[in-house]
């Protein structure tokens, strides 16, 4: 349709009268949306600007979700093998660890309390040696454990106080070169007291188990004994070196270190999981701070493409303008007309960058393992992300930041050319009709 058919309807509908944002105005700004020739139903303007906000709001919402899901993922996987809170004996042994244990499960909010010997270890086979973190542990509570419990790959926890045999993660496992059934030798500095000072000491174990936290690191550090054989291996006799405490709310720590520090009934340091991780997770959420401001420039263009696309489309709607003015258009029409172009632009462009956005954020895994089989590359290398998977967890508050920020700017770029538009001189614009 040319520009002077649809200036014909555009009167014919004006003549039934049009109230702001009416559909006289909804009409024109929607014809100005279109393009010139018949086999074209979008003007470039529309396209450009439409695609660049779609673009940049998908960017974001992907960006802000793996950045989430890697906060939590990482959380999980270090305060679920570690614990969240750790009461450590102060001027004595804990040799009455039971007795603590006791009180502290009867807390509320407290979930699981185990007793735990902790010490560093070498552990070596005859193919292999790598150094780790000896744990010795009840086999009942190695079950329960969130980190190890229903992550056995290999073996069986079954007996394991009986056993006289070592779990391991898989990545240990594999750096050895051992498999359930065969040996393994701890080593500890720690050894015997002789006359001639402490001597180290070593003992060979089966191996009983392997699990796989998914934190590859973690799976090549942990060694867990029995409590009983890790009291005698390390010295230990009747004692423990720690007890981990789990609790339903891993954020709201400070009252529960009061309780923990109470019911403990002597002299105890108790620590939680931000002070053990407090720089990993600070620098975490910094870095996912940063990346939003970053990708939130992405916006910031694709508002000026709106901007500059506007203008674009005021010079070449002069005439039109014109004509609009002298049949009896305000300058309020016209402004409202142009803010309802780039509004329209904008909001389509957000809305269909939104669902983009959550439809990738909800399958990034399996896009990563398409583009690994298709390109035969390893994206997302665990030995470096510490992560068997790439994580994303969708947070609303996210969501909705992201879409009104994107609202908003489209919003704000349409002021000034539709002001530049309301303003046009009809005259000017056909003096040299």
């Amino acid at each position: 349709m040319s520009d002077a058919g649809a200036l014909d309807e555009v009167q014919r509908t004006a003549s039934g009268g049009a109230g702001p944002f009416g559909p006289f105005e909804w009409m024109v700004a929607l014809r100005f949306l279109r393009g010139r020739r018949a086999r074209r139903p979008f003007s470039a303007f529309a396209v450009v600007c439409f695609s660049g906000m779609a673009v940049s709001v998908a960017t974001l919402i992907v960006v802000m979700s793996v950045m989430n899901g890697f906060h939590s993922e990482l959380r999980n996987k270090i305060v679920g093998i570690n614990g969240h809170a750790f009461v450590q004996p102060l001027e004595s042994p804990l040799t009455d660890y039971d007795a603590v244990v006791s009180r502290i499960r009867e807390l509320p909010g407290v979930v699981q309390a185990l007793p735990m010997i902790e010490a560093a270890v070498g552990v070596s086979s005859p193919y292999q040696q790598s150094g780790g973190l000896a744990r010795g542990i009840r086999g009942a509570d190695l079950e329960k454990l969130p980190g190890i419990s229903g992550n056995v790959k290999l073996g069986t926890l079954d007996g394991f106080d009986d056993a006289e045999g070592i779990a391991i993660g898989a990545k240990m496992a594999e750096n050895l070169g051992v498999r359930i059934g065969d040996s393994v030798t701890v080593l500890t500095a720690r050894g015997a007291q002789t006359p001639f000072g402490v001597t180290p000491r070593y003992k060979a174990y089966p191996v009983v188990a392997i699990f796989q936290i998914g934190a590859s690191n973690f799976d090549n550090l942990f060694v867990y004994l029995p409590l009983a054989e890790a009291q005698a291996f390390f010295n230990k006799d009747g004692e423990a070196s720690l007890i981990e405490v789990f609790v339903k709310d891993p954020e709201d720590m400070d009252a529960m270190r009061d309780k923990l520090e109470f019911v403990a009934r002597r002299p105890v340091i108790v620590t939680d999981w931000r002070d053990q991780n407090k720089g990993f997770f600070d620098a975490l959420k910094i870095e996912s701070s940063v990346m939003f401001l970053i990708l939130s420039m992405m916006i910031i263009v694709a508002a000026m493409n709106i901007i500059s696309g506007l203008i674009m489309l005021v010079k070449d709607k002069g005439r039109a303008i014109a004509i609009l003015r002298t049949m009896g258009a305000t300058r309020g029409a016209i402004l409202r007309i142009f803010l309802l172009t780039g509004c329209i632009v904008g909001v389509c462009g957000t809305i269909v960058g939104l669902l983009l956005g959550l439809l990738v954020a909800h399958n990034v895994e399996p896009i990563r393992q398409f583009i690994n089989r298709v390109f035969h590359i390893n994206a997302f290398d665990p030995n470096f992300y510490l992560l068997n998977q790439l994580p994303s967890v969708v947070a609303p508050q996210d969501v909705a930041l992201v879409g009104g920020l994107a609202f908003g700017l489209a919003l704000v770029a349409t002021i000034y050319p539709s002001w530049r538009a309301a303003r046009l001189d009809p005259v000017e614009a056909l003096r040299y009709e």
